[in-house]
C-alpha cells in the first residue's frame, strides 16, 4: 500500500484509498473495496466541476468509519476555497459514503459533482501476482442504479451503486447537477453493494453469514467488545494506548464464518490475509484467551468443522489435518490455487489441540472439550499416521501439490526461510524443530483432556508415554553439542541437521520440550547480540549467511514470535529475559502509534533510534495485535494451574505499576497487579460482571 493510504475494515471486507478518498487501483495495487477476496471497486474518484479534490484532513473515527475534509483543486500554502467537500465513509453492509458540498461564498453556486466508478473484480491473488482476468465484464444502467459485473462461467460477481439524490447515471459513474445557495450545503448518500450472483439470483454479501448492521449498531458492538475486556491500569501511558489499539484492531479483524454459530474469529491481516487461517487464528486465540475467550471458542468450532477428511494431493489434505487457509475468490473457484480450503501447514494441527486445552484451562468450558473430542483425537491421529514423512518419529512436511502448494509449511513459509548456516537450502521432507515442540505440548495436553474429560485413562497414558519418548529423542537428535543450540530442522532423505541459528528454538521453551540442562544455553543464544536486536529476537542470527535485516523470515523481528518466546522464557524461570523482550517489543509499539506491524527490520537498536518498518508488512495483523495481550500475561505471570490461578510478575522497571482488573475465567473475575519487579499479589473477584 502506498504512503498516505487510508483504510477501513470490517472483518474480511476492507477498503483502501488515498487521503482524498479516491481509488485508482492498478492490477498489482491492493487499493479498492474488497470483500471475500474479490475487489468490487477499483475506481472511485470524486470531482467537483471537473477538479480533483485535495485533502485538508482525515478523521479516522473508528476502524469502520472515516471522514475526509477536502477542497477542489490543488491545495497550496494559501487556501481560500469557496467550496469545501466532506466525504463521510462507513463500512456497514457494504460501502456507504455521504458526500457533502458546502458553499462558503457570497454568491449561489452551480456545481457539477461527478463520481467515476469502476471495478476490475480482481481476485486478491490476481493482485498479489499481477495476473490478468479471464472472464467478461458487464455494465448496465438500471433505473436508479449502476451495475458493474464480471462473469467467468458460473463465477459471477456484481457491484451495485446507487444514490439517494437524482443523478445522471452512465456506465462509468454518476453525475449530479447541483445548485447551492450562499452558506448552504448539498449532500447525497452513495451506497455500494457487493453481490454474489448464484444461478441468476443476486445474493448480497451481507446475506452470506453476516448481519445487516447500522453504524450505530457497529459502534455499540465495539463499545461492548472493549468493555468486556479486562481494564488495564499502568504508570506507563504508552502501554495504555497500545492495549487499546490492540483491542480495537482485534475487533476490526473479526469476521463471522458461515459455520461459526454467529460468533466471530480473527482474520489474519490486512490487506493480503483477510480470511480464515488455521495457524494465525489459533495463535491469536492463544494470545488472547485470558482477555477475549470468545475468539478461541469460535476458532475451535470453525476449524473443527473444516478439519480434513480426505486424502487430496492438490489441497495437501489428510484426515484430521487442520486447514491452512480458505479463499472465496475466482482463482480458488477455478482451481488455479488450492485454497478451497488448503491444508498445507504442518503446525496448525498440533496447535489446535493446544488451543482446545488452553481454552478449557482458562474458561472451565468442559462442554466444548467434550464436544470436540473427536476433532482432537483426529488431530493426534494425523500427527501419528500422516505427518511422519521420514519414518523417524518426527512431524515433517513436503508438499504434494508441486505447482501451487506451499513449499515451506512451518510458520516461516517463505522460500528461503529454512537454511544451513552457509546459506544452502536443505532438501525435503523438512522437520523443523518447533513442530516437534508443538507436538510434544499437544500430546501432553491431550493426555490431560483424555484423563479428565474423555474418561480414557489408557489413551492418556499412551499419549504421555509418546510425549516422554519424543522429548528424549528430540534432545538427542536435534541438539548441536558443539554449537549449544538445537538444529533448525532435520531435512532431506538422510534427515541431515540444518544448523542455522534461528528464532525457532525460542518456540521450544513454551512447549516444555527443552531439557532443563539445555535451557540456559538456548536462552544465552536468544539474548545474544546475534539474535536480540534490542527491539526483539530476530528470525535469523546475524552470524548466518542468509541473514538480512529486511528479509521476510531471515532477519526481521516478528512481534508475535517474541511474545511466544517471552512466554516460554517465563516457563523456564528466565523472568528477567522475558521482561527484557516484553520491554523491547512494547517500546517498538510506541513508534507505530501503538499498532505493532506484522514484522519490522532486524537492525540493531543502537544503530537506529526507532524500529525500521518492513515495507510490505500487514497492518493491522491479528497475531501482532494479540502480542501486547500475551506480553501483559507474561509480565504479570498469570497462569492457570489445575484449579488455581498463580501469579508471579516480572515487570520492566520503566513500566512501573501494572494492573489488570476483571480478568475473566473459571474463577470468576480476577484482578492482578504489581510494580516494577516486585512480587505480584492478587485478589479474587467472584460472580458475573453485573456483580463486580
Amino acid at each position: 500500500m502506498s504512503d498516505g493510504a487510508v483504510t477501513l475494515l470490517d472483518g474480511n471486507t476492507f477498503l483502501v484509498s488515498t487521503d482524498s478518498g479516491d481509488i485508482e487501483a492498478t492490477l498489482a495495487d491492493p487499493a479498492g473495496l474488497f470483500s471475500f477476496d474479490t475487489r468490487y471497486l477499483s475506481t472511485w474518484v470524486l470531482t467537483v466541476d471537473g477538479m480533483r479534490l485535495s485533502s485538508l484532513s482525515v478523521d479516522d473515527v473508528q476502524y469502520f468509519e472515516t471522514r475526509f475534509f477536502l477542497v477542489p483543486g490543488a491545495a497550496t500554502v494559501y487556501v481560500n476555497a469557496e467550496l469545501s467537500v466532506l466525504r463521510h465513509r462507513t463500512l456497514s453492509s457494504g460501502l456507504v459514503e455521504d458526500v457533502t458540498v458546502i458553499n462558503h461564498g457570497e454568491d449561489p453556486a452551480d456545481v457539477c459533482v461527478r463520481v467515476d466508478a469502476g471495478s476490475d473484480f480482481a481476485d486478491l491473488f490476481d493482485v498479489k501476482n499481477a495476473t490478468a482476468k479471464k472472464g467478461t465484464y458487464l455494465k448496465r444502467v438500471e433505473d436508479d442504479h449502476l451495475v458493474l459485473g464480471y462473469q467467468r462461467e458460473t463465477f459471477h460477481r456484481e457491484t451495485v451503486i446507487r444514490a439517494n439524490q437524482p443523478a445522471q447515471i452512465d456506465e462509468h459513474g454518476l453525475t449530479f447537477t447541483v445548485h447551492i445557495e450562499p452558506g448552504q450545503e448539498w449532500s447525497t448518500r452513495l451506497q455500494v453493494e457487493p453481490i454474489f450472483v448464484v444461478r441468476g439470483r443476486s445474493v448480497p454479501l451481507v446475506a452470506r453469514g453476516a448481519t445487516t448492521r447500522t453504524i450505530d449498531d457497529m459502534a455499540a458492538e465495539l463499545h461492548r467488545w472493549l468493555e468486556q475486556a479486562p481494564t488495564l491500569e499502568t504508570d506507563w501511558e504508552p502501554l495504555k494506548r497500545t492495549y487499546q489499539r490492540s483491542l480495537t484492531d482485534l475487533a476490526a479483524l473479526r469476521f463471522r464464518p458461515a459455520v461459526g454459530g454467529g460468533d466471530s474469529m480473527p482474520a489474519a491481516g490486512l490487506p493480503w490475509f483477510m480470511t480464515m487461517f488455521g495457524r494465525d487464528s489459533i495463535i491469536t486465540s492463544l494470545q488472547t484467551v485470558p482477555f477475549l475467550p470468545e475468539l478461541a471458542a469460535t476458532t475451535i468450532r470453525v476449524l473443527a468443522r473444516w478439519q480434513g477428511s480426505n486424502i487430496d494431493d492438490f489441497r495437501d489434505e489428510d484426515p484430521g489435518r487442520i486447514l491452512h487457509e480458505i479463499r472465496y475468490g475466482e482463482t480458488a473457484a477455478f482451481g488455479e490455487q488450492p485454497h478451497s480450503p488448503y491444508y498445507g501447514t504442518a503446525d496448525a494441527t498440533a496447535l489446535f489441540v493446544i488451543l482446545l486445552d488452553e481454552y478449557e484451562r482458562w474458561s472451565g468450558d468442559a462442554t466444548t472439550v467434550r464436544q470436540f473430542e473427536h476433532a482432537a483425537r483426529a488431530a493426534i491421529t494425523w500427527i501419528d499416521e500422516y505427518a511422519d514423512l521420514m519414518g523417524n518419529g518426527y512431524v515433517s512436511y513436503q508438499r504434494r501439490n508441486e505447482q501451487t502448494g506451499l513449499e515451506n509449511q512451518c510458520w516461516k513459509d517463505s522460500l528461503d526461510s529454512i537454511s544451513y548456516r552457509d546459506g544452502r537450502l536443505p532438501g525435503f521432507p523438512r522437520a523443523t524443530c518447533e513442530l516437534q515442540g508443538y507436538t510434544y505440548d499437544a500430546k501432553r495436553r491431550a493426555a490431560r483432556l483424555a484423563r479428565q474429560f474423555w474418561n480414557d485413562p489408557d489413551y492418556a497414558a499412551r499419549l504421555e508415554g509418546d510425549a516422554a519418548d519424543l522429548k528424549r529423542r528430540f534432545n538427542r537428535d536435534f541438539w548441536l553439542e558443539d554449537r549449544q543450540y538445537y538444529a533448525l530442522a532435520l531435512a532431506g532423505p538422510g534427515a541431515d541437521r540444518v544448523d542455522a541459528l534461528s528464532s525457532n528454538i525460542g518456540h521450544l521453551l513454551g512447549s516444555g520440550i527443552v531439557d532443563e540442562d539445555k535451557a540456559e544455553a538456548v536462552v544465552t543464544h536468544l539474548m545474544s547480540p546475534a539474535m536480540y536486536s534490542g527491539w526483539g529476537v530476530r528470525t535469523l542470527a546475524t552470524t548466518e549467511r542468509r541473514y538480512n535485516p529486511v528479509g521476510y523470515h531471515i532477519g526481521t523481528v516478528w512481534p508475535f514470535e517474541n511474545s511466544f518466546i517471552a512466554w516460554g522464557l517465563r516457563r523456564y524461570g528466565f523472568n528477567e529475559e522475558a521482561a527484557r523482550i516484553a520491554s523491547g517489543i512494547l517500546d517498538a509499539a510506541t513508534y507505530f502509534q501503538g499498532r505493532l506491524p506484522e514484522a519490522f527490520a532486524g537492525y540493531p537498536r543502537e544503530r537506529t533510534r526507532y524500529p525500521v518498518e518492513y515495507p510490505t508488512a500487514c497492518s493491522p495483523q491479528a497475531w501482532s495485535s494479540g502480542t501486547p495481550l500475551l506480553l501483559l500475561r507474561t509480565m504479570l505471570g498469570i497462569e492457570p494451574v489445575d484449579e488455581n490461578m498463580v501469579t508471579n510478575p516480572a515487570i520492566p522497571a520503566h513500566i512501573g505499576h501494572l494492573q489488570l482488573l476483571d480478568i475473566p475465567g473459571r474463577w470468576g473475575y480476577i484482578d492482578a497487579y504489581g510494580r516494577g519487579r516486585d512480587r505480584l499479589t492478587h485478589r479474587r473477584r467472584m460472580g458475573p460482571p453485573d456483580q463486580k
